[in-house]
């Protein structure tokens, strides 16, 4: 969806028309970029969006200390912080950084092996809150924090 047009003094500009919510404020501005210009913007829109991610995810293993494990077990309830928002907060930061990577290699492929591993860490969720529901203080806090990964979704 990229349109050559000739810019001031005869340069050539780039107009794009991108759905990506990332994307969004180049678009609905009409903006007319330089080739130079747009992979810049994409690179700095990608370069925050895995930020993000990585900020995300050693936030929470600060919080998590030795609560974190990679098979589910009940290693403590961690309740404070920002799991008082959300209780998988780490997948989350999974998602983010997936996204991160999707943006700039857009593409069936790998649409298809973000879905894959979506699905596959819903299945973890699911598996890990059906051992940790087995303890009292788990349940109290599945009470207080509804939504799992998305909210008012999942």
């Amino acid at each position: 969806m990229e349109q050559e047009n000739l810019g001031r003094q005869g340069a050539p500009t780039a107009s794009i028309s991108l759905d990506a919510p990332a994307f969004a404020s180049i678009s609905s501005s009409a903006a007319r970029l330089t080739p130079k210009q747009l992979v810049i913007e994409i690179a700095l829109r990608v370069c925050t969006v895995s930020a993000l991610s990585v900020f995300l995810v050693s936030a929470i293993l600060q919080v998590l200390k030795r609560s974190f494990g990679l098979l589910p077990a009940n290693r403590g309830v961690v309740v404070s912080g920002p799991y008082r928002v959300l209780r998988h907060l780490m997948y989350l930061g999974y998602v983010i950084r997936n996204v991160g990577f999707l943006l700039p290699n857009f593409g069936l492929q790998n649409v298809i092996v973000f879905a894959v591993h979506f699905c596959v860490q819903i299945c973890r969720i699911v598996r890990e809150e059906r051992l940790l529901s087995k303890d009292r203080s788990y349940r109290e806090f599945m009470s207080r924090v509804r939504h799992r990964l998305i909210f008012g979704v999942f």
